[in-house]
């Protein structure tokens, strides 16, 4: 007995998924939520990596974390989020950025921003995909063979 034909929608579905490689959604992912990261991080410096008076007060006010001193938060964060966004960008240590970033998104929604659930959403479901998948064929990890290519699938 044979199946019924997809409907029109799945078979849509189908060819754009064919058309659009993985790699385009990788590195899409990759440089929009480093983008969000590194424009944060700018904010928090004068020069190339001056950290502004104002940051020490936003982490001895706003964004006063537990167990970590607002000194150290201001440097764990403004650094983190020059260097991790940036090896997403060049899809260096994709895994490793993302997993940073992600958890950096955690603290950020348990502690300074509750209310901000759905951006952090999706930033979340941004970074996901990059720790799990990698940063795809478009990256240094693949060129420098840190990844290995991703697998094909055989239409099987």
């Amino acid at each position: 007995m044979r199946s019924p034909p997809l409907p029109i929608y799945a078979k849509a579905a189908a060819a754009v998924s064919r058309a659009v490689p993985e790699a385009v959604l990788l590195l899409t992912a990759r440089l929009g939520v480093a983008a969000v990261f590194f424009l944060s991080g700018r904010t928090k410096v004068d020069g190339i990596l001056h950290i502004k008076d104002s940051t020490y007060g936003l982490f001895e006010t706003e964004y006063k974390l537990p167990l970590v001193s607002p000194d150290i938060g201001a440097h764990l964060a403004t650094y983190s989020e020059h260097l991790f966004p940036i090896l997403l960008a060049l899809g260096l240590f994709t895994r490793v950025g993302g997993a940073a970033l992600l958890g950096m998104t955690l603290v950020i929604e348990i502690f300074v921003y509750p209310d901000a659930w759905p951006t952090h959403l999706s930033w979340a479901g941004l970074l996901l995909p990059l720790i799990a998948r990698g940063g795809g064929d478009w990256s240094l990890d693949r060129l420098l063979g840190i990844e290995p290519p991703a697998r094909r699938a055989t239409g099987d």
